[in-house]
């Protein structure tokens, strides 16, 4: 078989940068609607690095037919059987296609919560115990979504995902630093004043290990110490439905107010459980290469200048403890031709207008990152 040199690239960016893939490792390649092309390229990428590659195929029909009519003596058992075979793996590699990313919009609610409730063990070890990296696959309904033809946004795509990821470690490391000494957090903007605190909960900086495309460092709030507005003004795709102008309002940690385009279906999700209204993620986003929405959270949660503050379960942080089967990255863009706004840590400016001010951090706007003096 013959691969585009720009497939190649990729598998050996996601086999060696971003799960650093031993010999006789076992990694699942999980692929949802992608090219027989790419499988390929990453089980040879795996093979060459000595690592055991075992494959899944999803298609998207078929997969929502499933939760179509999912019911608990269905996805029981199933849960078992991945959860057997996820706790084998040393590493796991998802590339997610769509061709339609509205297929499970008219699902019901019961069914998708029932689905997402009983994989959330499997999920919860994967991420916990796996080294794993997750990336979309560019399609023609992406492109779609990000007002492009299907060639340009394949190059996008291509130039996004195999950026020189090592150029943001060392001001990923200043952040992190500095975030893992922060006490206290405001955020301003149009219609957000927001502040809470996010001391001893620690920072994980994401430059290409976790996700492709990366860029983002990210913390948690303290649970009860949320309080204020946030106006998003990045639209948003969460379980097959879209939603605009998210606003929510928090009191002591707690989502008490949440308004949208879609303002039932909002809180319809935000009531899943306890934990979904609290915020289980805060993160700061730097690719420079990502600069406008698309409806696809792991684009846009790392658009250059700006945040995402997450309902629902807290990652990889137990200070703060938030458990819930929800965790939606909405996110607020902060660069001038959005609004601008300020992040501030313990009463010094961090960043304004989508640019880092603090002279270590520098080395995370666009400039550095593109090598542009």
């Amino acid at each position: 078989m013959i691969i585009d040199p720009r497939i190649t690239q990729l598998a050996e960016l996601l086999t060696g940068f971003s799960t650093t893939l031993q010999k006789n490792e076992r990694v699942l390649i999980d692929a949802f609607d992608v090219p027989d092309a790419m499988i390929v390229a990453l089980i040879r990428a795996a093979r060459r690095r000595g690592a055991l590659p075992f494959a899944q195929i999803h298609h998207a029909r078929i997969t929502r037919e499933l939760m179509k009519g999912a019911v608990r003596t269905q996805y029981t058992p199933h849960t078992t059987v991945e959860l057997a075979r996820m706790k084998k793996m040393n590493a796991y590699i998802a590339l997610r296609g769509s061709g339609n990313i509205f297929e499970n919009s008219d699902l019901p609610s019961a069914s998708v919560k029932l689905v997402t409730r009983l994989m959330k063990p499997v999920q919860d070890h994967r991420v916990r115990k796996t080294k794993w990296v997750v990336l979309r696959w560019p399609t023609s309904a992406m492109a779609q979504q990000a007002g492009m033809s299907t060639e340009a946004f394949e190059d996008f795509y291509f130039r996004v995902c195999t950026l020189d990821y090592r150029r943001m470690v060392p001001g990923m490391k200043a952040l992190g630093d500095l975030m893992r000494r922060t006490d206290r957090v405001r955020i301003k903007g149009p219609g957000t004043d927001l502040h809470f605190s996010i001391k001893g909960i620690g920072a994980e900086e994401c430059g290409g290990t976790k996700n492709i495309p990366d860029g983002e460092v990210f913390s948690c709030p303290v649970k009860e110490s949320v309080e204020g507005v946030l106006q998003y003004n990045a639209p948003t795709v969460y379980l097959g439905t879209s939603f605009d102008n998210i606003r929510l309002v928090f009191k002591n940690g707690r989502i008490v107010e949440a308004t949208a385009n879609n303002t039932k279906r909002l809180n319809e999700i935000l009531d899943s459980d306890e934990g979904s209204r609290y915020i289980g993620e805060f993160a700061l986003g730097f690719n420079p290469h990502i600069l406008q929405p698309m409806r696809d959270i792991l684009f846009d949660e790392k658009i250059a200048g700006s945040f995402h503050f997450t309902p629902g379960q807290a990652y990889d942080h137990p200070g703060n403890g938030n458990k819930s089967q929800v965790h939606w990255d909405m996110v607020c863009i902060q660069r001038p031709e959005y609004g601008g706004g300020e992040i501030w840590f313990d009463g010094k400016l961090i960043r304004k207008n989508g640019l880092f001010v603090p002279p270590a951090l520098q080395k995370l706007n666009p400039k550095y990152l593109l090598g542009k003096r």
